[in-house]
Order: C-alpha cells, then sequence, then structure tokens
C-alpha cells in the first residue's frame, strides 16, 4: 500500500473541504461563484479540524478531553461555534480584498448565517467522525478494511514494537487495580503522538502491554520504529515530575523490536479485525520477556538491526546469540541505549535499502 506523508493527508482532507463548499453553492446559490463557496468552505472547516486533530488550540482540546460527556458536547459546539465564526470573517476579509464581495454588506461579509453554520457543522462532523474512526482502528487498517485487503490471508513485511511497563503488578498491589488501570490509560495516551509522528500503528494492547508496528519498508527508513521508542521514552522522562505528582512513579519500560515475514489476515464475523501470525510477533514477544532477564531496556534482534542505520544519538551493543522460548534456533540480540560519550559504540554500518 502506498504511504501517505502527513501532508497529503492535510490536502485531500483540504479538498473535500472545498468541494463541499462548491456543493453548497451548487445547492442553494447555483448563480454564485463556485470559489466563493470553496474558500468559506476551507476557512470555516479546517480551523476545526486542526482543532480535533490537536494542531490548534491543543491545551483546550485537552481540558475539553476530560470533561464528562455532556459538558464535553456542550463546551464542543460552543468552540466550534467560536472557531467557525472567526474562519467565515477571516475568508469574508479575504475575498473582499479580492474584490469579490463588493456588492455584500459587512453584515454579510463578517457573521455567518445560520443555515450555513449548520451546513459546515454537518460536514465537519462527518469529517471528523471518519477521522475517530480512523483513530479507532488505526490508520492503516481503517485503510485496508475498506479495500478488503486482508479479506484474504497475505504474506508481507512488518517490523513490530512491544513495549511493556515494568512492575505493573506490584502497582497494582500497592494502589489497587482502578489507579493501575488510570497508570496505564496515561502511559497508553504517552505513546500515542510518537507513534502518529513515526508513522506506525497501535495493533493492541494486552494487559500493560502496547503493540505498535509498521511495514517492514516503513519501520526501518529513518529508523523510524527506533526514533518512535526512544520518543517514548523522553517524553516519559521529560514529564517524570508529573508521573510521580499523579502517580507516586515515573514509568519503566521494557521494549524489544524485531521484524520480518508474517501472514497478515481479517478475521471475525460480528467483531473484525486485522491480525499477524507467524514467528516474527512470537519472537518479538519472547525478545520483549529477554529485557528482564539481560536487565536491558531496549532490545532488537540483530536480523532487522542490520537492516536500519542507527541514529547518531543511539548505541548498540551486541550482546551475542540468545535462545527464547518457544523458537528452535538462537538469535541474536543487541540492547539499544541513548549515546554517552563515556560509553563504547557499536555502530551498524548497513544502509536502509534504495527505494
Amino acid at each position: 500500500m502506498r504511504e501517505i506523508s502527513p501532508t497529503q493527508n492535510w490536502l485531500l482532507i483540504a479538498l473535500g473541504l472545498c468541494l463541499s463548499g462548491m456543493i453548497y453553492s451548487l445547492l442553494f446559490y447555483p448563480n454564485g461563484s463556485l470559489f466563493i463557496g470553496a474558500v468559506f468552505a476551507l476557512f470555516t472547516g479546517m480551523p476545526i479540524l486542526a482543532f480535533e486533530r490537536r494542531v490548534l488550540l491543543r491545551p483546550l482540546h485537552r481540558r475539553i478531553e476530560k470533561l464528562p460527556t455532556l459538558s464535553f458536547i456542550l463546551a464542543s459546539i460552543i468552540v466550534y461555534e467560536i472557531i467557525m465564526s472567526a474562519g467565515y470573517a477571516a475568508a469574508g476579509l479575504f475575498l473582499s480584498a479580492l474584490g469579490l464581495l463588493n456588492d455584500s454588506s459587512w453584515i454579510e461579509v463578517l457573521v455567518i448565517p445560520f443555515e450555513v453554520f449548520l451546513y459546515a457543522l454537518g460536514v465537519c462532523a462527518l469529517i471528523i467522525f471518519i477521522l475517530r474512526v480512523r483513530d479507532l482502528l488505526g490508520r492503516d487498517v481503517f485503510a485496508s478494511m475498506l479495500i478488503s485487503r486482508y479479506r484474504n490471508p497475505v504474506e508481507e513485511e512488518r517490523v513490530f514494537l512491544f513495549i511493556d511497563l515494568a512492575d505493573s503488578t506490584t502497582f497494582a498491589e500497592t494502589h489497587g487495580d482502578l489507579r493501575a488501570q488510570q497508570f496505564l490509560h496515561a502511559l497508553f495516551a504517552a505513546f500515542a503522538e510518537p507513534v502518529r509522528r513515526h508513522q506506525g500503528s497501535i495493533d493492541d494492547y494486552v494487559g500493560d502491554a502496547a503493540i505498535v508496528t509498521w511495514p517492514l519498508r516503513r519501520g526501518i527508513r529513518h529508523a523510524r520504529c527506533i526514533r518512535c521508542i526512544f520518543d517514548i521514552l523522553d517524553e516519559i522522562e521529560a514529564n517524570a515530575d508529573v508521573w510521580r505528582r499523579s502517580f507516586g512513579q515515573v514509568p519503566r519500560l521494557r521494549a524489544a523490536l524485531h521484524g520480518g515475514v508474517i501472514i497478515t489476515a481479517e478475521i471475525g464475523v460480528d467483531h473484525h479485525k486485522i491480525t499477524y501470525f507467524g514467528d516474527t510477533v512470537n519472537t518479538t514477544a519472547r525478545l520483549e520477556s529477554l529485557c528482564k532477564t539481560l536487565d536491558r531496556s531496549v532490545l532488537i534482534s540483530a536480523d532487522l538491526a542490520h537492516r536500519i542505520t542507527l541514529p547518531g544519538s543511539i548505541l548498540a551493543d551486541d550482546l551475542g546469540e540468545h535462545a527464547v522460548k518457544g523458537r528452535g534456533q538462537t538469535v541474536g540480540v543487541l540492547s539499544l541505549k541513548k549515546r554517552i560519550q563515556a560509553e563504547r559504540a557499536y555502530p551498524l554500518a548497513m544502509r536502509i535499502p534504495a527505494e
């Protein structure tokens, strides 16, 4: 599947908004300008989508998300109305500057009509609903289900990142299951932005562990899979004081990376899910368990490591061959850590295959 960049994604959204404005003009103002309709739709809808995607007014969005359901709905409507009104006024001023609204009064230029507000709200709600369903399923899963890519099993190569919270059982015994769930919820929420930034997909949450995956070529390109886990660790470290105030401790993670051939298939009848089968997934899980045995935070299989050019800030320590449970042969294992000047480097020289 061809990779869509964030820029292309926003361009597609902008195109959809422009088309919705043109359709509105055709339906209600058949003698009007399609360009004017497109501009009003773009200026009105794009700020709302930017708000929903946490690009615009991110702190406000986070506060609204924490509200009870009824308060959340009311607050969202108020924010939408303010944002759309401001966008409509900006569009009016822009079109007036171009000399396209000379026949309109300042009230018509700056104040959004109620029927236009309802139409824009409906279009944005539809787009936001689609985006939220995509976020719920995962970008790749959503697209794959739309085109039924995995209705029949497909053999492909993928990278898997297993991230586990260390000492979660001890935390639950000390603070109770409810507090432990709140801790995990906050932790998994911290994973979301780094995973999105490095174009991965959170495939599943299993107890106190998260499973992140990439198509192999995407995951190894620019060392995305490695940068992702260290961005997560950096974000947790940067907010250490917040974690201590909220939960009394800073999360300590164990992570493992491995990649290879798997079978991907859509399964289920009433509840559909795209799932992965094969030794690659099992080996990644065993590597994550090996973190505890070897007392290392981040492990990567040698097979995957030698297909990636490491970022300059990361060191690889070759730990040799290790037997993993359930596998008939040993696995080459390397430990990854942030570069410290006094430590010895273990560089990896092999380049990413050219695309």
